[in-house]
């Protein structure tokens, strides 16, 4: 078992539940502010978050990746 190949680096469990991986390799997350309290908001903002789901900014892409293990 010695000659084992090094594993990468354990991902962080909160990004893993927060942050999927697309085919395609980029990353994807939940918007904020939709979990409750959506009386109060417009029907059009309601439409316009209705996806939740946004891709992670250029920015933060790294860091990400590195939380899930994969950099």
């Amino acid at each position: 078992m010695a000659n084992r190949m090094a594993k990468g680096m354990k991902p962080r469990n909160a990004a893993v539940k927060r942050i999927k991986v697309t085919g395609s390799g980029k990353l994807r997350r939940r918007k904020v502010g939709l979990a409750h309290l959506q009386t109060k908001r417009s029907s059009k903002s309601q439409m316009r978050n209705a996806d939740g789901a946004q891709a992670v900014a250029k920015g933060d892409v790294k860091a990400q990746e590195r939380m899930l293990g994969r950099g």
